[in-house]
């Protein structure tokens, strides 16, 4: 991202300067640098006829107030969005998004490396609503093109996988799903807006579990969805049917923990590649997922269309028994043994991987564990692997 319109007074404005200045108004705010946290429910009306016009900028709680603006304007700027809408939880951005766009008899295409509670909603509840989910393969385009011979509503994707790292040709996707009549989304919570905007290459919605790195903190849960148009505004018309408030306090923690993601980003990029690069010249390791590795599948495709990576990968053990696999993960001291990602700290899992497909196959004995780097030093990161391998065998 070099120039955006921004919220600074309609300057142009490098990714740095919207993270410092987006969504910020101090003479609005008697000059205080942040906003308010606005614990609302209740909204005044100066007479009768505003409440039925609603001729005012703030009408209710739930509809918004002066704190969620702040942070939909700089998520909007950051994505080259007209709107963004707040979620509760990054799931409840993902189902909303999906939601809006479907009725009974619809269908609708999903990469087959979803985030595992996104699968559970499409074949849970979306089943239940006359909505059927079909699975496609993110590495095979040939079978995609065919997918989409039949009607589609909706085209679903993330890049990568959440788990196991498999990349999609993005653009050919979008390409793809928009000339059938699909509306396209995309999880981007791996790359964040920082390294890939996915509105730019034609996507309609873009949508992140701010709970993982715009957030930062691990302290918090929200989701946002960003768009365009008559899409966006069918999203924030779901959004307000459903319910679907964010608490006051973690829309003002992650516009405060994004001040800092430039700088965040860039250190869980470097020390990733560096924990990354050690992993993969250890013999004890079958293969490192992650696009950003040279050689890594999918390492074209991130070269090609992203600018730069997160700090979450794989790294795979091929043969060996699984409760060698749960003691390396059991014997890691700065890893923590968590399923989120994108904060602070160093987290490690031992994820099902063959268990979470439908079209694509995975080696029922390679093991997957999957790594979000921290902000550790990664020395240290790679002393507590290389002590915790040892207890492999």
């Amino acid at each position: 991202m070099s120039d955006e319109s921004d919220a600074t007074g309609g300057r142009p404005a490098r990714v740095q300067t919207l993270l410092a200045h987006g969504g910020l108004d101090p003479h609005g705010y008697h000059g205080f640098v942040n906003p308010p946290v606005v614990h609302a429910s209740t909204v005044l009306y100066p007479d009768v006829e505003t409440t039925r016009t609603r001729a005012q900028r703030y009408t209710y709680g739930r509809s918004g107030t002066p704190t969620t603006d702040a942070l939909c304007d700089l998520v909007s700027a950051l994505e080259g969005a007209e709107k963004t809408v707040l979620a509760p939880t990054g799931l409840a951005a993902c189902t909303v998004a999906i939601a809006a766009m479907v009725k009974a008899g619809d269908r609708i295409l999903v990469v087959d490396n979803v985030y595992n509670p996104t699968r559970k909603f499409c074949d849970g509840f979306l089943t239940r609503f006359g909505v059927e989910t079909v699975y496609f393969d993110p590495t095979d385009l040939q079978t995609f093109r065919t997918l989409l011979e039949q009607p589609t509503a909706v085209v679903f994707f993330e890049a990568p996988g959440s788990v196991t790292f498999e990349m999609c040709d993005v653009p050919a996707i979008i390409a793809l799903a928009k000339a059938a009549g699909a509306v396209t989304m995309m999880d981007n919570s791996w790359a964040t807006p920082l390294f890939f905007r996915p509105l730019e290459h034609g996507c309609d919605l873009s949508i992140h579990a701010a709970t993982k790195y715009l957030a930062g903190h691990s302290d918090l849960l929200l989701g946002t969805v960003a768009g365009n148009g008559e899409v966006i505004a069918q999203v924030r018309k779901t959004w307000d049917e459903w319910g679907e408030n964010a608490a006051p306090d973690d829309v003002y923690m992650t516009l405060r923990g994004m001040r800092t993601l430039d700088v965040r980003m860039e250190r869980h990029q470097r020390n990733a590649r560096i924990v990354a690069e050690w992993l993969a010249a250890d013999s004890r390791v079958s293969r490192v997922l992650y696009p950003a590795l040279p050689g890594a599948p999918g390492h074209n495709l991130w070269k090609r269309d992203f600018d730069g990576a997160s700090s979450l990968f794989a790294i795979t053990f091929k043969g060996r028994p699984d409760a060698d696999v749960v003691t390396f993960v059991d014997s890691l001291r700065l890893f923590g043994i968590g399923y989120s990602w994108g904060g602070f700290e160093s987290l490690a899992t031992l994820q099902p991987a063959h268990a979470m497909r439908v079209t694509m196959d995975w080696p029922q004995d390679e093991a997957v564990v999957r790594l979000h780097v921290g902000l550790d030093d990664p020395a240290d990161l790679i002393e507590d692997l290389d002590q915790a391998m040892a207890h492999l065998g």
